[in-house]
């Protein structure tokens, strides 16, 4: 990840498709911020909490454990990492369909030898929607880790937001399921985008770059998965979204978290409602009592930020090919970095687990939220 640049757009012919894009995302954050409803304290008390086990970096590690080890694409480690999110699901969440998105490049350090990149989709969505029907709230991070150092590991970047999504899913899946059968049982089968609410993971590879960070060398999962959903990937002609890009509701990327007392920005004014939404939450949550963490401030301070405060940068990631196409981005990522970023001290010890384990929290408390869960709020205890 690396500071990005954005200049600013000069009006005229060549930028028609550009504005239209800013208007899609501008009509699509406007539909989604008027079917926004907070969860009471009853709900969050009640949020599924993680086990002992769901984050534990030893044996018997159900979400983070399998993970913590070298997932450099194209070698057995990636392998492992793959089949422990695909077992995941097939097994505890087998409503939600998995597909994968494949594409080979080359590298500056692997010469002429082809290395597979290999995203992996995770989607739920409402049961009577059809190809290009639904609106997706899009929960993505990076599950490959960086060829060197050899052995970088990468707990913080990122297979503790990749156990955080895992969580997630887990969490309010039961809540999918009863507002999905209530809304069948009364006929109310969809047709406005507040009602064709659905979730999509994104597991993205080949984020890190191989050599030095670069256009070329860095993003490679993300620029095709990007590229691929724009240009190859139309509906038909009648549906509600032409493609699956414009189906994003909100791209949110979480990198780098795990490690104590994190400082994320807000980084676009676009979306900076939704972080106001997180930061609010988290604000709750520890009002509560219901987050373990003592940081020296919160996770997101930066609520009050005023827009004329925004200077249009951004730090690269996975979310630059997105972005550039248009859709709107929640970007979760530290800034100042991790003192372990990048370096073999990015391990599963020094992770600061109540952290990994809040944000869990805070990410299920913004789904459920955003996907208008109040509608299926659990009984006061």
């Amino acid at each position: 990840m690396w500071t990005l640049r954005i200049p600013s757009m000069a009006v005229g012919a060549a930028t028609f498709r550009p504005l239209l894009r800013l208007l899609l995302v501008a009509h699509c954050l406007i539909s989604c911020a008027s079917a926004y409803k907070d969860l009471s304290d009853n709900f969050l008390r009640q949020l599924p909490q993680p086990s002992e086990d769901d984050f534990a970096i030893g044996k018997g590690g159900e979400l983070l454990a399998p993970i913590l080890i070298p997932r450099v694409p194209g070698t057995p480690g990636q392998v492992t990492a793959q089949e422990h999110f695909v077992n995941f699901f097939r097994k505890q969440l087998p409503k939600w369909h998995i597909t994968w998105q494949n594409s080979t490049g080359k590298t500056p350090v692997t010469g002429d030898r082809q290395i597979p990149f290999q995203n992996l989709i995770i989607r739920r969505e409402p049961p009577w929607t059809k190809s290009g029907q639904a609106n997706f709230l899009t929960l993505v991070a990076h599950y490959d880790s960086k060829i060197s150092p050899n052995g970088f590991i990468g707990a913080t970047d990122s297979a503790a937001p990749c156990a955080m999504l895992l969580f997630v899913a887990r969490a309010i899946d039961k809540y999918l399921t009863q507002m999905h059968g209530e809304m069948v049982a009364l006929g109310e089968l969809g047709g406005t985008p507040a009602m064709d609410m659905g979730v999509q993971i994104l597991l993205l590879d080949g984020e890190e770059a191989f050599a030095s960070w670069t256009d070329t060398d860095s993003l490679y999962g993300s620029r095709s998965l990007a590229e691929e959903w724009e240009e190859r990937s139309a509906y038909p002609a009648l549906s509600n979204y032409h493609n699956p890009l414009r189906q994003i509701s909100l791209f949110v990327l979480l990198d780098l978290l795990g490690a104590q007392n994190p400082h994320v920005p807000s980084y676009f004014s676009t979306t900076h409602w939704a972080y106001k939404k997180l930061a609010t939450l988290e604000g709750r949550l520890r009002s509560l009592g219901l987050l373990e963490s003592k940081p020296t401030q919160p996770f997101l301070p930066e609520s009050d930020k005023l827009l004329s405060n925004f200077d249009h940068s951004g730090i690269g990631d996975d979310h630059e090919p997105f972005m550039k196409r248009g859709v709107p981005i929640l970007h979760l990522i530290p800034s100042p970095f991790p003192d372990v970023w990048h370096n073999m001290m990015d391990d599963g010890e020094h992770l600061d687990l109540p952290t990994v384990r809040d944000w869990a929290r805070i990410m299920t408390a913004f789904a459920l939220e955003w996907l208008d869960m109040m509608e299926v709020e659990p009984p006061a205890p």
